[in-house]
């Protein structure tokens, strides 16, 4: 039997302007095969880019980063680290914020979120972190050096996860969730 951990849904957010990745906060969403409807990242496919070298850039790809999770207490050590007052998970582009769960980034690959509605997420494994979120970061913290480069270091195995949709249906802020844990992550 696989172990399970019950987690707030502390937010939910989307990425729905075209000149940023930032996400901002919703009440609730409709997930759909693809993620969520109107989002940056929504879509069964993309293309590859750097993070997929090992194809040419621009084929088109499974898109295994439909949705991007993150902890708050992740959040809250990365700030910590950092030395900054807070760092917040729509800075990052977080879809879903969960409450709950303090080493969600180590979820193995296959693990579940399943939601009330029955809607559910499977992860695809750990979001490896990258300068963007960074540079959000530094753009609030002017007087402090470094912040970019500092992120990517500090962030490493605690910012969080993506997922796809395995099952459409509409997930709440404030709702609780069941992760089902794949072995070995606890």
């Amino acid at each position: 039997m696989r172990k399970h951990h019950d987690v707030e849904i502390y937010s939910i957010l989307t990425a729905n302007q075209d000149d940023t990745f930032v996400t901002n906060e919703i009440e609730e969403a409709d997930l759909e095969y693809g993620g969520i409807p109107g989002d940056l990242h929504f879509g069964l496919t993309k293309f590859a880019g750097s993070r997929e070298s090992m194809y040419e850039r621009g084929t088109e790809i499974f898109n295994r980063r439909q949705i991007s999770i993150v902890s708050v207490e992740e959040c809250a050590l990365i700030a910590e680290e950092l030395k900054v007052e807070q760092i917040l998970p729509e800075w990052l582009g977080a879809n879903i914020a969960l409450k709950g769960f303090g080493n969600l980034t180590k979820l193995t690959p296959g693990s579940r979120i399943i939601f009330p509605s029955g809607a559910g997420i499977l992860c695809e494994g750990e979001n490896l972190p990258c300068t963007q979120p960074g540079e959000v970061i530094q753009n609030k913290y002017p007087d402090i050096s470094r912040l970019t480069t500092s992120f990517v270091k500090t962030s490493l195995g605690q910012r969080g996860i993506v997922g796809v949709v395995e099952c459409p249906g509409k997930i709440v802020a404030g709702d609780t969730a069941r992760l089902i844990l794949n072995h070995t992550a606890d």
